[in-house]
């Protein structure tokens, strides 16, 4: 059974169809790479995916069940947008702790060393909105690391980062997915270890 299906999705915004019909398939250990221009409706698809907005038509399934329908769709899912979704008047240590407890992580996970680890030594306690732009992304991903889930989907996850964070997020994804993760992302960025993901690697193109 597919991890997650689309079928026929059409999403309408402001009298305009961004796309209509639309179906897709993803199975456990596969990435599939949406690419298009700007304002093609690449996030709008992935809002509707994750249930944060709703298409004009179509459905979709998680394990075979409509996503409105299921009772653990939530759990399942890690979903990081073009905004990193972080509230700026926060540090990132409390950042993640809120988000850890809103998802009911109940292990006891080292966050200061995650951020360590995330390049973000000494800027744990400093609230986000101090922090640059490519800092606050690698805060936001950090998420990456602290949830068992079935499905990733980023949104432009690499914007502001540098080389080496790239390449720090990159080896995540090829663990994630080889454990059969499944990772839906854009990305206008050619991924610098695209020929070790290129086995688990599908291309949607606008």
């Amino acid at each position: 059974m597919a991890l997650l299906v689309a079928e026929k999705i059409t999403c309408v915004k402001s009298d305009r169809v961004l796309f209509s019909q639309l179906s897709l398939t993803l199975q456990a250990g596969q990435i599939l790479h949406l690419q298009g221009p700007n304002g093609a409706g690449k996030t709008s698809l992935l809002r509707i995916l994750v249930g944060l907005s709703q298409a004009q038509e179509g459905r979709i399934l998680l394990n075979g069940e409509m996503i409105e329908d299921h009772p653990r769709f939530a759990s399942q899912i890690i979903y990081i947008g073009h905004k990193t979704g972080l509230n700026p008047n926060l540090s990132a240590i409390e950042n993640l702790q809120f988000w850890v407890t809103l998802q009911g992580i109940a292990e006891h996970i080292n966050l200061f060393a995650l951020l360590a680890d995330l390049g973000l030594v000494g800027l744990e306690d400093i609230p986000v909105g101090h922090l640059s732009a490519g800092q606050q992304r690698r805060v936001a991903l950090a998420k990456l690391w602290l949830k068992k889930a079935a499905l990733w989907v980023l949104d432009e996850p690499f914007t502001a980062l540098d080389a080496e964070a790239i390449a720090l997020i990159e080896q995540r994804m090829q663990a994630y997915v080889r454990q059969g993760g499944a990772i839906i992302l854009t990305s206008h960025q050619l991924l610098k270890h695209q020929q070790n993901l290129s086995s688990h690697m599908m291309e949607y193109q606008w």
